[in-house]
């Protein structure tokens, strides 16, 4: 397996600390590219658990993304290992899947290539 990119750990990292959400990236997984605004952990798991929460079928999962598995980490100040985005899309040609942006969890490890910023797509 790869080592994660110390540069993008040290971004995420400061995700993480300044509970901030404007930090703009996009990065190559598998081929695919994901574009979209990092969030901290903890953040992206309380938005997902409350869209798990709001459906029917769905709503009984919404307590794993509430419960904090760092907690049972012994060291605390452990490097980031994934990368968290909201408004995210997956870009396929001239489109964002989906168009309004999704949560997407991102293994640092399997990043490719990355850039800060998003991109978007314009029809003019």
């Amino acid at each position: 397996m790869p080592n994660a990119d110390e540069l993008l750990v040290a971004i995420c990292a400061m995700v993480e600390s300044e509970q901030s959400n404007q930090m703009s990236l996009t990065v190559v997984v598998g081929g695919a590219v994901i574009t979209g605004r990092l969030a901290p952990e903890a953040v992206w798991r309380e938005r997902v658990s409350e869209v798990l929460r709001d459906s029917d079928r769905l709503g009984p999962f919404a307590d794993v993304f509430t419960f904090d598995r760092r907690e049972d980490r012994p060291d605390r100040g452990e490097a980031p290992t994934h990368l968290h985005f909201h408004l995210a899309r997956i870009l396929q040609g001239t489109l964002g899947i989906p168009e309004t942006g999704g949560m997407y969890r991102v293994a640092i490890k399997g990043v490719s290539a990355w850039t800060v910023g998003d991109f978007s797509y314009s029809d003019k």
